[in-house]
């Protein structure tokens, strides 16, 4: 006899949500977002842990020390980005060996090259600037970029087929292990040293998760695609990460220059505390949604993906940074103590960063699947210079928080642009047919 009861409806009622789902494409998205959702707020209960020993540990002054090297490495390592790992992901199955061969060659090139940098500008802050800290944490810090390259292929390999459960646990894996290191050596040694040293203690780790997680191993009969075939494709994206590192680590560069190291330990501090688990959450998202729309083919089919993942975007984002700017004077004295109560309003501010983040990463995810990566960095550089030049003017004044607020208006401005220029002409496209 059939069950109409109550575990009936409801099981009638999942199965037709899965299913419904399932037809508009959500279901891998919503599934890959969970996966590096759950991994995140894993990962970021401990941060949040660190952060609280940080603040209480650590001056300003020493936390500005350690942010210096730390930017400076940020900007560096997106030069790691390439755009090699991209190409692996769009490129055709019958070609997928080859330029897996390429880009493997091409990242290592790179790679030695970029180790060269770093430690020539981790000799010009200690000898030219005489910050003898920064740059050894600097030099210490390129050792990463060999662990990076080894993986590098198997990553985007596993992004490509869509096992985002084993990426984000291999993420999470990571950076518990960082902060758990962090705050064992700030505990027992309070120095900029222990903000960095966890960097590259944990760059094995990733190498042996990402390598278990998706092996590769390169395939000589496959032979290569022209590397200026690949190096045409990735100058695009390597400009365009290069831009969006210079808007989200060159703030850091401004503060330190027009307002001093100290008031730098108190940006820092706020834009981890509040603008840091938004960046990370927009960051796993955009390596979502990026090879869902490049499965999908160009034109209506690709542009009905595009507003579904504006739909997840705003349903699953734009509350959480909401909640969070509002919340933080409650939570700011609470977690971590009153001497960084001052800093509310301010993380409150950088917060709502978070909006026109998101916004920028789908619009990026779009033109790259497109294969518009000239004018992805266009867009880039554009939202970078913009954002920059209203925190440049708001700390002109000599405030922290008007140089926050001008950091916000700038990209609002910016990406105000976006969504006339390039978003909105996307979604214009008409809406692929849903089979009943």
């Amino acid at each position: 006899m059939a069950n109409y009861g109550p575990h009936s409806r409801r099981h009638g009622l999942n199965h037709w949500l899965a299913d419904l789902l399932e037809r508009h494409g959500m279901a891998s998205l919503l599934r890959g977002v969970g996966a590096y959702g759950s991994a995140e707020m894993a990962s970021r209960l401990v941060r949040l842990a660190t952060t609280v020993v940080i603040a209480r540990q650590l001056a300003p002054d020493i936390v500005g020390e350690a942010a210096l090297a730390l930017t400076m490495f940020e900007i560096l390592r997106v030069l790691e980005r390439t755009g090699t790992g991209q190409k692996v992901v769009a490129v055709e199955d019958d070609r997928l060996d080859a330029a897996c061969n390429t880009a493997s060659r091409v990242c290592w090139w790179w790679t030695w090259g970029l180790v060269a940098l770093q430690l020539g500008v981790a000799g010009l802050l200690y000898g030219v600037f005489h910050r003898p800290v920064a740059g050894g944490i600097l030099a210490l810090l390129s050792a990463v970029y060999l662990f990076m390259a080894a993986g590098h292929v198997s990553y985007w390999l596993a992004l490509r087929e869509g096992l985002n459960g084993k990426l984000a646990k291999l993420a999470a894996a990571q950076a518990i292990a960082d902060h758990i290191l962090t705050a064992l050596l700030l505990l027992a040694w309070p120095s900029p040293w222990s903000l960095a040293a966890p960097k590259l203690l944990t760059a094995p780790l990733w190498l042996v998760l990402v390598r278990r997680a998706r092996p590769w191993t390169p395939c000589p009969a496959a032979g290569h695609i022209p590397t200026l075939e690949m190096l045409r494709y990735s100058g695009g994206i390597l400009a365009s990460e290069a831009m969006m590192a210079l808007r989200t680590q060159g703030d850091n560069l401004i503060i330190a220059a027009t307002l001093g190291t100290t008031a730098l330990g108190t940006y820092y501090f706020a834009f981890n505390a509040g603008l840091g688990i938004v960046t990370s959450l927009v960051s796993a998202f955009g390596s979502v949604a990026f090879p869902m729309l490049c499965r999908e083919e160009s034109g209506h089919r690709r542009a009905g993906a595009l507003r579904r993942v504006i739909l997840l975007a705003v349903a699953g984002f734009l509350p959480l940074i909401l909640l969070q700017s509002a919340a933080a004077p409650l939570y700011v004295p609470l977690v971590f103590g009153e001497r960084w109560a001052f800093a509310a309003p301010l993380i409150s501010t950088l917060c709502l960063a978070g909006v026109p983040l998101l916004i920028s990463t789908i619009i990026s995810d779009w033109l790259r699947a497109e294969g518009n990566v000239r004018r992805d960095a266009v867009a880039a550089m554009f939202g970078a210079l913009a954002a920059l030049t209203g925190l440049y003017v708001g700390a002109a004044s000599g405030s922290l928080m008007a140089a926050a607020s001008g950091l916000v208006m700038g990209q609002v401005l910016a990406t105000c642009l976006y969504v006339s220029q390039i978003l909105i002409p996307a979604l214009r496209a008409p809406a692929p047919e849903v089979a009943e």
